[in-house]
């Protein structure tokens, strides 16, 4: 890596790993159906606004767009809104952690549907130590923890739900000619739209909003949703997808640190514990699946 890249990867992994502590702030004045929609909204503001700079094209072609409106629901609409409702009932830095099991559940659905051929010897042993650490996290001896949680059930869901995205796009979006931004804005578009019927289903109700609702959703949506997309663009650009994806070590860090500082959120030893045999787990899968899935290493779990 060069050293003009630490800083920018550095405060990549500050925004996204910021966004699951944005996310429960924002809750306590907004549903979690109003905390996506807005954060989808401003994102996609952002992304069209630097497509119109670029003036980039909006894809045209009908097919493409019913694929975009599948990743949008797998990779923005679902996993966005799960977190959400998950932080209802977890602390964010459970959220951060659990995110992190992304690149596994992709490595298992991309095996799954033979978007994968074969797994290594690496690779299971990576799946078996990721998926172990996620068991730590969960804890589901100690009472009223663990798998008895809905909220951290809805967060590994979400996970998996970015894993099924990563192996979609890959399949049917990768090396069509669209540019990562434009192809980001047009998802964030239709994911926001997937979130309007959501808004219709469960009704309105009269938001809080205090300055701290206000300031986190604008940070999560423009700097989160919108900002941080094109950042991610620019250091795959500059020094490659391998290197982007290192981010998706630092996020659970950064959420925990958060968590702990911010919202005086209580992390054990066994938790610390469980996260790195997670991060140890995606490194091996990672290192196996380099060559031959695309997705994971040009797109970090975004939460």
């Amino acid at each position: 890596m060069h050293r003009s890249a630490i800083p920018r990867v550095a405060l990549l992994a500050l925004i996204w790993g910021s966004n699951f502590l944005w996310i429960k702030l924002a809750l306590r004045g907004l549903s979690p159906v109003e905390v996506t929609f807005a954060r989808l909204v401003l994102g996609a503001g952002v992304l069209f606004t630097v497509m119109l700079a670029r003036r980039e094209a909006v894809p045209r072609s009908p097919v493409l767009w019913v694929h975009i409106v599948v990743a949008a629901l797998f990779g923005d609409a679902i996993p966005y809104l799960l977190f959400a409702v998950g932080e209802q009932h977890v602390a964010s830095s459970t959220a951060g952690m659990l995110n992190a099991t992304t690149p596994l559940w992709t490595v298992v659905i991309a095996l799954s549907v033979r978007h994968e051929k074969s797994a290594s010897l690496r690779q299971v042993g990576g799946l078996v130590v990721g998926f172990a650490g996620a068991l730590l996290i969960f804890q589901p001896w100690e009472t009223g923890t663990g798998l008895t949680s809905a909220g951290a059930i809805e967060c590994l869901a979400a996970s998996a739900s970015y894993g099924i995205s990563y192996v979609y796009m890959d399949r049917y979006l990768a090396r069509r000619g669209i540019s990562p931004v434009a192809l980001s804005a047009c998802q964030l578009l239709a994911a926001s739209m997937v979130l309007v019927i959501a808004l219709g289903a469960v009704g309105a109700r009269t938001p809080r909003l205090d300055p701290t609702t206000v300031a986190s959703i604008l940070i999560l949506g423009l700097l989160g949703t919108g900002v941080a997309y094109v950042l991610n663009y620019q250091i795959i650009t500059s020094e490659g997808a391998t290197i982007a994806s290192t981010v998706t070590y630092l996020l659970p860090v950064i959420a925990i640190i958060l968590g702990v500082t911010v919202l005086g959120e209580p992390v054990t030893a066994l938790i610390i514990a469980g996260i790195a045999l997670v991060l140890i787990g995606v490194a091996l899968t990672r290192h196996s699946a380099e060559n031959s899935l695309r997705s994971p290493d040009d797109t970090s779990a975004n939460p």
